[in-house]
């Protein structure tokens, strides 16, 4: 208890370092971005009508068209191939990954909302040096997939709505277009790590691709709109929200995006599930992540829990960061050591 008033602060004063290049955008439905653009009658009516859709028949929703060989671009070090769907900006069109090369076993990395080009690279040379390969993967508008004049990927999660359902789809399908080629590759054991918004993509694409045979979830939280109404990262975001809908109404309106609505879809999931969460975390409130361990118990799936005396800025700054990264790393060497000692035995 005595850390939580000196870790809330540090949270703060992380937060307040960049405030001015955080944008108060307009508010808009972002229908375009959905297909389902109509004149006239209720907006948010009918994005819940898509959430509904979405959720009834996720297995389709986040399942992208099946890749040709010859779509993905590889020079031995960057790889690049056509996102599965294809939006108004085409910078953000094309995929751009890393690709740090280990034995059997690689992790497709996915870093935070707004993580810079090096974000999670020191992560992926640690996976590397114990056997590991990582493919670190850009999210959608993020650094090469920005498009000119936008300083931070405020495209990916922002006051749009439809624009933000179909930027985390798009990463989802882009997710399991990238396992396409690490298994083209010959990786037997293909898993995901994800932070942040990185968690909820890589949980969305674990759910519905069981190619993906582990999977690491750094700060994890149960409802996306909830999370962008209540934290300080997104604060932002919810002062122009809070002006034309209600905590109920963005909780429905991405409710697709949200972790929690797929929890049941895991009962009976034996692949190894590592979730992190922040104790004094002001991003990704606490009580949040317990809604999605309280799920996670009440289905009876089998995960490991780690709870981290930090922050979300704290968490990915030292000496936090050393301790995140033990687990995250330890998580996958001691997974790939199973791997390896179940093929020497067959």
């Amino acid at each position: 208890m005595l850390l939580r008033p000196l870790i809330h602060t540090l949270e703060r004063r992380f937060h307040q370092r960049d405030i001015d290049r955080r944008l108060v955008r307009p508010f808009e439905w972002g229908e375009e971005f959905l297909g389902d653009a109509h004149p006239g009658g209720d907006p948010l009516q009918r994005i819940q009508e898509h959430n509904r859709q979405a959720l009834a028949a996720s297995h389709t929703y986040f399942a992208p068209p099946t890749s040709e060989p010859g779509q993905f671009d590889f020079d031995g070090f960057w790889l690049r191939f056509p996102s599965a769907i294809r939006t108004p900006y085409p910078e953000n069109n094309t995929v751009h990954a890393r690709y740090y090369p280990g034995g059997e076993m690689a992790a497709i990395v996915l870093p935070q909302w707004n993580g810079d080009e090096q974000a999670h690279v020191g992560l992926c040379k640690a996976l590397q040096r114990f056997g590991v390969g990582a493919l670190r993967l850009s999210l959608p508008y993020h650094d090469r997939r920005r498009p000119e004049g936008l300083e931070r990927a405020d495209y990916m999660v922002g006051p749009n709505i439809g624009r933000t359902i179909q930027a985390v789809r798009q990463a989802v399908l882009d997710v399991r277009r990238a396992a396409d080629w690490l298994a083209g590759r010959g990786i037997r054991r293909i898993g995901l790590l994800g932070t942040s918004i990185g968690s909820c993509v890589g949980w969305l694409a674990f759910v519905h691709d069981p190619r993906l045979d582990l999977g690491a979830f750094n700060h994890v939280s149960s409802y996306f709109g909830d999370v962008v109404w209540r934290g300080i990262t997104t604060s932002h975001i919810r002062r122009t929200l809070e002006q034309h809908m209600t905590l109920e109404e963005v909780r429905e309106a991405w409710l697709a995006l949200s972790p929690i609505a797929y929890v049941s879809r895991l009962r009976g999931n034996s692949r190894p599930m590592l979730m992190l969460s922040a104790l004094y975390d002001l991003s990704f409130p606490p009580d949040l992540s317990r809604r999605l361990f309280d799920q996670v118990e009440r289905e009876q799936i089998r995960v490991q829990k780690v709870f981290l005396p930090c922050g979300h800025y704290t968490g990915g700054r030292p000496p936090f960061s050393y301790l995140t990264g033990y687990h995250l790393v330890n998580f996958f060497r001691r997974q790939r050591e199973t791997f390896l000692k179940s093929e020497s035995a067959a």
